[in-house]
């Protein structure tokens, strides 16, 4: 595999309005960021990605972008990112942008052009169709709401989101839609960002035809359809071509077979790329589902590509909550932190991840503020389900799970803000996990991650060895090497609540690190992890 310093990158996730409030106002900002930049570099993170902070009506958590070139109130001002760009940089870090151009919010002023006549010069900026009012176009389903059409009474047509009727889809048919986003682009890299996490990338090619679908719920029709590579080349060529920027993709409905399209180092697309056979489409760990996923696209992509590993971010579940276990909510913290870092790909950590944060559980459905969650629970409940039925089934995945402040200490609002009324209410076991009390404890998830971050920095075999599955059908124990140059790698992690014995043959060598003192190398306690490393002779 060559070599490259993006391959070696740990990647860290702001989500800022929920990360540092700077000005009391109960929401994150762009100078609560730069304020805890030495932490974040303390991880010894190399990358930071920022979750959108554009001009946005907000409807989606700053999604529904309005304006490219400017920066939301809440979040502070364009020379607050500027500084950050600098202040990240001088710390030796990077930073990438979120790159939302599958859509953009009903409020852009390319919409509100393109709505307001049929022969406006931007009318086919965004997709519309024909139709009679009340009856959409076809059958099927955006992600937000039951259908992906909205009747708009000023142009008398539909038009097309793939989101929430407030995020209409970009035609990228249209190739001056296609240049507005190229110059959008280079000019933010000339502010000096260092790349983009492209939202939805294969999103943005549409099928050929809009006729019904057999199954609208699969909502696999939405993206990866084809010629969807040739808008990604094409970008690439205009933006990409000759920097050192870095890029990742968020890839629906793409499995192994089509990963290498998208990330093939001679392809001139991505970088790399978020799947969700794990994060969609995994209700609770399934190990021996997650050893075949992990495989699969091991096998599909190296050396010629590399994904990216992750379990939790700003749409997911905190992954201790989800994957792990609350009541050894420690052990499988670090278990998990060392699976990801040590499985092939590039590792990325969600705010609060690094201190074992989780997931909440709201009682009231009015304290949800995600757009997803308040339509799909209107929509059960318009349906005929019982409210307390549909809340207990959409409480596990919904996306304020991962959105609540992150807990700085343990004062009031977690350190988060001076406010009383933060934003989103704080998880009330800050009390408990917070960075302060973690920097104080030398066994804790955070004094873990650092030393995870520190092996790779120092460790070639665990960004460029070769993958292993030993036991790829053990319904408890994951057990895999890497090997690169002679030095091999084995991890043991017992990924379950109860003590499991093996009768794997362990290694006479080194332990590297382990989450648990060990007793007896046969036996395993409950989200025990273990690190050997040996040399072949």
């Amino acid at each position: 595999m060559n070599q490259a310093w993006w391959k070696e990158a740990v990647i860290y996730q702001v989500y800022w309005r929920s990360f540092k409030d700077s000005n009391g106002d109960g929401m994150g900002d762009l100078q609560g960021v730069i304020e805890k930049l030495d932490y974040i570099a303390s991880l010894g993170v190399d990358v930071i990605w920022l979750n959108p902070c554009y001009t946005s009506p907000d409807v989606d958590n700053g999604y529904d972008i309005s304006d490219y070139y400017t920066i939301m109130e809440k979040a502070g001002t364009l020379s607050d990112l500027e500084e950050l760009i600098a202040a990240a940089h001088e710390r030796g870090l990077k930073l990438i942008l979120d790159l939302v151009v599958n859509h953009t919010s009903d409020q852009h002023a390319w919409f509100e052009e393109s709505r307001s006549s049929k022969s406006s010069e931007k009318a086919d900026w965004y997709i519309w169709q024909d139709g009679v009012k009340g009856t959409p176009p076809n059958n099927w389903r955006s992600y937000f709401a039951p259908s992906p059409w909205t009747w708009d009474e000023t142009r008398a047509q539909y038009y097309f989101h793939s989101f929430a009727s407030e995020q209409p889809d970009l035609n990228w048919e249209n190739r001056d839609v296609r240049q507005a986003i190229y110059t959008m682009m280079r000019w933010w890299t000339d502010k000096g960002i260092d790349g983009f996490r492209m939202d939805v990338i294969n999103l943005i090619k549409k099928r050929a035809t809009f006729d019904d679908v057999e199954n609208p719920l699969d909502l696999s029709y939405l993206g990866n359809q084809p010629g969807v590579h040739d808008f990604l080349q094409e970008m690439h060529q205009e933006v990409l071509a000759g920097t050192d920027l870095f890029t990742v993709g968020e890839i629906p409905f793409v499995g192994p077979e089509d990963g290498l399209l998208y990330v093939g180092e001679d392809r001139n697309e991505l970088r790399t790329l978020f799947h969700f056979e794990v994060a969609d489409d995994m209700e609770t760990m399934d190990l021996p589902r997650f050893k075949q996923i992990q495989k699969q696209w091991y096998e599909a992509l190296y050396p010629h590509g590399v994904a990216s590993q992750f379990l939790n971010n700003h749409d997911h579940t905190r992954q201790v909550t989800r994957f792990g276990s609350e009541r050894y909510r420690i052990e499988s913290a670090k278990l998990l932190g060392l699976m990801l870092h040590t499985l092939p790909g590039i590792p990325y950590i969600y705010q609060g991840e690094e201190i074992g944060m989780t997931g909440i559980r709201f009682s009231d459905p009015d304290a949800y503020q995600d757009v997803a969650f308040r339509n799909q629970y209107a929509e059960r409940i318009a349906a005929g389900e019982s409210p307390g039925t549909v809340l207990s089934s959409m409480q596990m995945r919904a996306r304020d799970n991962s959105r609540t402040p992150m807990q700085w200490s343990a004062r009031q609002s977690a350190g988060f803000t001076e406010s009383t009324n933060p934003w989103m209410t704080v998880n009330p076991n800050y009390l408990d996990i917070n960075v302060e009390a973690a920097e104080q404890d030398q066994n804790s998830v955070l004094a873990f991650y650092r030393i995870l971050i520190a092996l790779r920095k120092t460790h070639p075999v665990m960004v460029y060895g070769v993958y292993r599955d030993l036991a790829i059908q053990d319904p408890y124990l994951y057990v895999y090497e890497r090997e690169l140059d002679g030095v091999t790698w084995r991890v043991i992690l017992n990924v379950h609540d109860e003590p499991v014995t093996t009768t794997f043959a362990l290694p006479e060598e080194q332990l590297l690190l382990t989450n648990h003192e060990v007793h007896d190398h046969k036996q395993f306690a409950p989200y025990e992890a273990r690190l050997y490393q040996y040399k072949v002779h």
